[in-house]
């Protein structure tokens, strides 16, 4: 017999907590995103065994912080919401703080061969 109450807090599954690698894999694949980038002091950042992930970091608190280089494509503050919404969507509603650490332009000599 199946029983029609609802279900209480606790059997509630909690939503499933991303990964560092697959946040970075996601702010990566946005079009106007150059790169990560570890803020002023490389404190955004994610420590694995013998291997540290620059860019994104899972605070205890259950929130996102993300440093990002974006290309000058359109308004920075439409790219952060976009990019803000996007994780926060996909994430069950995470909170995400997106810093933007740089831009780049399409004069910038760091990406000219």
């Amino acid at each position: 017999m199946t029983s029609s109450a609802p279900r209480s807090a606790e059997e509630t599954p909690l939503p499933e907590q991303p990964s560092a690698e697959e946040l970075a894999d996601q702010v990566l694949a946005h079009p106007s995103v150059a790169r990560l980038h570890g803020g002023a002091f490389g404190e955004i950042a994610s420590y694995y065994p013998g291997r540290r992930l620059t860019g994104v970091r899972l605070r205890e608190d259950g929130t996102v912080e993300v440093g990002v280089v974006l290309r000058l494509d359109r308004p920075l503050p439409e790219t952060v919401a976009d990019l803000r919404d996007a994780l926060a969507q996909r994430w069950g509603g995470t909170p995400v703080d997106v810093h933007v650490c740089d831009v780049e332009t399409a004069e910038d000599p760091s990406t000219t061969g």
